[in-house]
């Protein structure tokens, strides 16, 4: 069974769970405030996350590398829930080794967190 965890919004910044695709989470905000499409999702998340909640958790990629954490799957999700102010979020986890990736059955590890 995957791990599936609880996390703070609050850790979603530049120096703790950063965005993969993006250098910082003001990039990733400022590219989908720009593009019609990637606006229209933000929008339609922020409308349904108050009243069903986050459907689908979010995906933290962990370097084995360097003990970064990063968004693997759902910017557009991170951006509408640091926008509402959602206290936390549902997420499952992998670490990103040389060899490949799976889905984690272990607890995240959080102290990586601990900065």
């Amino acid at each position: 069974m995957t791990y599936r965890g609880q996390m703070r919004t609050a850790m979603l910044t530049d120096r703790l769970i950063k965005p993969t695709e993006y250098v910082r989470w003001a990039d990733a905000r400022r590219r989908f405030e720009n593009r019609k499409k990637d606006r229209d999702l933000v929008a339609e998340l922020r409308r349904s996350i108050p009243c069903e909640g986050l459907r689908e958790p979010i995906i933290l990629g962990v370097s084995d590398r360097y003990p970064d954490v990063y968004v693997a799957d759902g910017h557009h999700r991170a951006v509408a829930l640091m926008g509402l102010g959602v206290p936390s979020f549902p997420f499952h986890w992998y670490w990103i080794r040389s060899f490949g990736v799976r889905m984690e059955a272990a607890p995240f590890p959080f102290h990586l967190l601990d900065r």
